[in-house]
């Protein structure tokens, strides 16, 4: 296979086994505008629908997860890390640009990206980065979009790349695994052989070998699709689905406690169970997380290249994921929701010239958060319009300023112009508090006493205080995002060019 030019690595979810760590310092030079200096490059990691709570280290023993439970020890871990808008577009557009849904436009999935804003490619390419992106990309599609469409496939050069102006291997949407291809600067599709997320790791590793000895910083984002379904048997290696067969007369997996027979009333039709479909949830876990064993080698195998380029000790590898899954929880499949099965999402980063090993921390990090932490650590400047809170100093184990809670969207149904399934949330380090656009139904779950979120507190006059706090907090921090609670087609009826949004006053 061929090599090419990287940047800046994240990890999200990915499986390998690591091996021999060399403890070096990769010397990297500046931009044409700053004097020589170090800078680290950053590899950016990030799975499709990995939960938390399906790792090895955060808990669950059916996992098989030893590459990401060791990347977890050898630097920080983010506890109560969440996705902001559980949705793919969503996450994608709040990762670059450090804002929240309703400043970005993606509303829904299978939209156009707004080009016009700042994001972490155009910071990095104008301070010296090399950079490269990998994998499903997901902010390109037609106005009202049909992602299986062709032609919206390939992303050209320009603007609406998001400043990654370096290698580029990727795609708006698939998930059929075993029929994987990318596009570089052209509409041809260029096949993946086997199986996609290997594939995909091996460009990366090129690119790492490539570029660890270059006299500039890279960032590479890597954007696997598993363990997103179709949890088909065909969809996953064998020999990893063979991994979780039932032990005798033993199943391996059950259906999750806080599982909901009947369809949740606030789920749009893409969260709804369809026909017998409820009754292969069990069938489906299994692929779920052969899928995450796939995955976990590919980390192993993407943090040995690291390892044996040298770089290990100047490089920042971030390994997270843009949402989780449900699978019957509260009667819901899929994301788009604000319980911890949906929102909860692994966070960890290592960087052993700055990063103490064993390491965790409680901040309450969002998914805008991530771009001014991350251009933090790099000592790089934070775009002034960027609406998430830098909190790199929590990574670092030093004290600072913290969110008292992660504010979080939802505009709508996952892929549709339907209006009645708009939500917003707060999520602090104890409380989820959550409120429905339809018929203003609050809930609210103290997550230390209920993890599984069964008891709604909000009509309990005992936590009226409680209650209270958190009607307050989200009033100030929906109108600092001039965020006016609108129904989905509010936004596409209230457009102008390019997801800009028309106030009536």
């Amino acid at each position: 296979m061929k090599t090419y030019p990287l940047a800046l690595i994240v990890l999200s979810s990915l499986t390998a086994s690591v091996l021999g760590q060399p403890a070096v310092t990769l010397q990297t030079a500046a931009t044409t505008t700053e004097p020589r200096k170090m800078r680290p490059n950053l590899i950016y990691v990030f799975a499709d629908q990995l939960r938390y709570q399906s790792c090895g280290y955060a808990g669950d023993t059916k996992a098989r997860t030893p590459n990401i439970d060791t990347l977890a020890s050898q630097g920080v871990s983010f506890r109560n890390a969440i996705s902001g808008h559980p949705v793919c577009a969503a996450y994608r557009a709040s990762l670059f640009t450090g804002k929240y849904t309703t400043s970005t436009g993606m509303v829904i999935n299978e939209l156009r990206m707004n080009p016009n804003h700042e994001c972490i490619g155009h910071v990095l390419t104008r301070h010296g980065y090399e950079t490269a992106y990998i994998g499903k990309w997901h902010l390109w599609a037609n106005e009202l979009g049909n992602h299986y469409d062709p032609k919206n496939s390939f992303t050209p050069p320009g603007p609406y790349r998001l400043g990654f102006d370096g290698f580029w291997a990727a795609y708006n949407f698939h998930h059929e695994y075993y029929k994987g291809y990318y596009h570089t600067d052209s509409p041809a599709k260029i096949p993946v052989e086997g199986y996609e997320p290997d594939g995909q790791t091996d460009l990366a590793i090129d690119l790492i070998n490539r570029y660890a000895d270059g006299d500039k910083p890279f960032a590479m984002f890597l954007s696997i699709g598993t363990p997103h379904d179709p949890w088909d048997r065909n969809n996953v290696p064998p020999k990893y689905y063979d991994m979780f067969a039932d032990e005798g007369d033993t199943p391996r997996f059950t259906l999750p406690s806080n599982y909901e027979a009947e369809d949740d009333p606030y789920a749009d039709s893409w969260a709804r169970y369809k026909g017998r479909q409820r009754e292969n949830i069990l069938k489906m876990m299994r692929i779920y997380y052969a899928m995450t064993a796939n995955l976990d080698w590919n980390v192993g195998r993407l943090l040995k290249a690291i390892d044996d380029a040298g770089i290990r000790n100047n490089t920042i590898v971030v390994f997270t994921a843009d949402h989780g899954e449900m699978f019957g929880a509260h009667g819901r499949r899929a994301k788009n929701i604000f319980y911890e099965e949906a929102i909860r999402i692994p966070f960890l980063v290592r960087w052993p010239d700055r990063i103490a090993a064993n390491t965790t921390t409680d901040v309450c990090l969002n998914t805008p958060d991530i771009m001014p932490t991350l251009l933090s650590m790099a000592e790089l400047p934070i775009p002034a319009k960027v609406e998430g809170m830098n909190v790199s100093h929590c990574a670092f184990g030093t004290s600072g300023p913290e969110p008292e809670a992660a504010f979080m969207q939802n505009t709508g149904a996952c892929a549709a112009w339907e209006d009645g399934y708009e939500w917003r949330a707060l999520r602090s380090k104890q409380y989820t508090y959550a409120i429905y656009r339809k018929d203003r139904k609050e809930l609210l779950f103290d997550n230390q006493a209920d993890p599984h979120q069964l008891r709604n507190l909000a009509d309990n006059p005992m936590h009226g205080h409680t209650l209270n706090r958190f009607r307050d907090l989200l009033k100030k921090r929906m109108a600092e995002l001039d965020d006016t609670f609108e129904a989905c087609t509010w936004y596409r009826d209230h457009w102008t060019k390019d997801r800009i949004i028309t106030r009536v006053r």
